[in-house]
């Protein structure tokens, strides 16, 4: 496989206007797609369609068509054909991704009317010629996390365990915040850079949600459960002092702070490391070393969109509570949570194999 962190740059030159008679190269042209790129869409889309527009260049340069000096009226949709062949080493889905980004060179330069493209034709290119990334069912152990959040939901052993270690102010401020952060990732669905990043002032106390930023710069309502909501305000609770004393508004402050030796007196935002830690040090605390590193903060998404459909039956709902932008994913996790299918098959089966043994 290639590695694109080897790849040449490409010279981006941002041309707001063509002033004089030499015709737009390839290059300029792409660092104009680039730039709209950048205005428009997230970091890492950014850092994905530049890394396509590499692997495009090295493609062009290999059918002599240097993209410094080559005219953007010489790109034909020929190339964008071999394109798709040129990808074959690259994982299916990094394949996919490099392929909606050059498509969406060619129809940047389309709507610049710079050459004239069919953007029917790059979509039947995209279908049948290449492959389509297997599906990856969501994997995670849900009886482990459901013995997880039982043991936790009961803020008096945590705060046991506190006393033990012998350091009994932070030690009893991060059980009461383990607590509500892992009943919060269980019950909300939040990512958790999204949880991390709450502030107290997002939540609407008596509406029980919060209105936050989510995944793609996009608005987004999440909705809270009672014993959520009760532990986060166990939380705050213990920590008005020193919320008091920050000397900041309380509705500026982080939902979830750091309480270590680096943030001291100090209310600071956690970080998503910090929230993995959380994960990590519950987990093997409750659990056993075993399990580090089989539970994550994505597996209590996963969690949460499986309980919606179990309780549902609704994909729609487990879309929309999921914030999933696509369908196809959440029809990933139906598999798991179709009881009438297991008790079926049992009845079948199971059964069957009982009978036989009488």
């Amino acid at each position: 496989m290639r590695n694109i962190d080897n790849l040449r740059e490409i010279r981006i030159i941002v041309v707001m206007g063509n002033t004089s008679e030499d015709p737009l190269t390839i290059s300029v042209v792409m660092g104009q797609y680039l730039q709209m790129v950048e205005g428009s869409r997230s970091k890492h889309t950014m850092l994905t369609y530049r890394n396509a527009l590499h692997i495009f260049s090295e493609l062009l340069e290999k059918n002599s068509l240097k993209p410094d000096i080559t005219p953007i009226g010489n790109l034909t949709e020929d190339l964008f054909k071999k394109f798709v062949g040129y990808l074959h080493d690259y994982a299916a889905a990094t394949e996919q991704l490099y392929l909606q980004a050059v498509k969406g060179f060619y129809l940047f330069v389309d709507a610049e009317k710079l050459i004239q493209v069919s953007q029917s034709r790059l979509t039947v290119l995209i279908r049948q010629r290449s492959r389509r990334p297997g599906i990856r069912l969501p994997q995670f152990p849900a009886d482990d996390i459901e013995r997880l959040l039982n043991q936790v939901e009961n803020v008096g052993d945590l705060v046991a365990l506190a006393n033990a270690n012998g350091h009994l102010e932070a030690e009893k401020l991060r059980a009461y915040r383990d607590r509500a952060f892992l009943l919060t990732l269980a019950d909300t669905g939040f990512r958790v850079h999204e949880a991390c990043n709450l502030r107290r002032g997002d939540v609407d106390w008596n509406e029980g949600r919060a209105v936050i930023i989510g995944k793609g710069d996009k608005q987004a309502v999440v909705r809270f459960t009672s014993r959520a909501l009760q532990a986060i305000k166990d939380y705050l609770s213990q920590r008005a002092v020193l919320d008091g004393n920050s000397g900041k508004q309380l509705t500026s402050l982080p939902l979830f702070a750091r309480h270590d030796k680096g943030a001291g007196k100090k209310v600071k935002s956690m970080t998503p490391t910090t929230g993995r830690n959380i994960v990590n040090d519950r987990v093997e605390q409750f659990l056993g070393k075993e399990m580090v590193g089989k539970i994550t903060p994505h597996s209590f998404r996963h969690y949460f969109v499986t309980s919606v459909l179990r309780g549902t039956g609704n994909l729609r709902y487990a879309q929309e509570l999921a914030r999933h932008e696509n369908i196809e994913t959440t029809k990933r996790y139906t598999h798991l949570s179709n009881d009438e299918l297991d008790k079926a098959y049992y009845d079948v089966f199971e059964k069957r194999a009982k009978r036989i043994e009488d």
